[in-house]
């Protein structure tokens, strides 16, 4: 499929264009073969993600997610990434910071009460790189629980879907049945028995 926008090649599974950023679905659902006899159904289209409730998007979402791929271990790979990012811009910002302004402050052009200001702006990267840190932090404590609960969750799934398909008990065959050595009216009248004689 082509974006009507930019023109540039996109995948028929992808909702915006990765050049320009339109929205696909439109036109994907102009592209779309329809049967002859087959009603327009608005459940198909972008309108009925306004009228969704917050779980119905969530397992929307969830279900996307499920068929593009992205599993709870990439998506912990993806924060721990992001955080070295993050963490890597702070440190850089504070570096530049602090070898810009000291230039500033060595030309003599400025005022000793600015200088106090300028020579401690390099605490401003600090921000950046803690929230890094903070990233690869949640990554590889919190996100590793989330993967193993979901791994379990995807395990005992897969268990279920096994134990459904295999039989649990072989089929009734009447005459195996062993033959009763007790009779269930017999303690009864011995009891009957034991009250008369009283």
């Amino acid at each position: 499929m082509f974006c009507p926008r930019c023109g540039s090649s996109q995948g028929d599974e992808l909702r915006f264009c990765k050049a320009c950023g339109a929205d696909l679905s439109a036109a994907m659902q102009i592209v779309a073969p329809r049967e002859p006899g087959e009603k327009f159904d608005w459940n198909k289209t972008w309108v009925t993600e306004m009228f969704l409730t917050p779980e119905e998007k969530k397992l929307r979402k969830a279900k996307l997610e499920q068929q593009r791929g992205i599993t709870p271990e990439i998506k912990r790979y993806t924060e721990i990434k992001a955080g070295i990012i993050v963490g890597s811009i702070g440190i850089a910002l504070s570096i530049f910071l602090f070898v810009f302004m000291g230039g500033l402050i060595a030309s003599g052009k400025v005022t000793p009460e600015a200088a106090e200001i300028l020579s401690r702006l390099w605490v401003a990267g600090v921000i950046p790189l803690f929230v890094g840190l903070a990233l690869v932090a949640n990554g590889a404590i919190v996100s590793k629980k989330l993967v193993e609960a979901a791994n379990r969750d995807s395990q005992g799934l897969r268990d279920l879907e096994e134990g459904a398909a295999r039989p649990s008990l072989g089929p009734a065959i009447t005459n195996e049945f062993p033959p009763a050595t007790f009779s269930v009216t017999e303690d009864s009248t011995k009891q009957l028995d034991r009250s008369r004689e009283k």
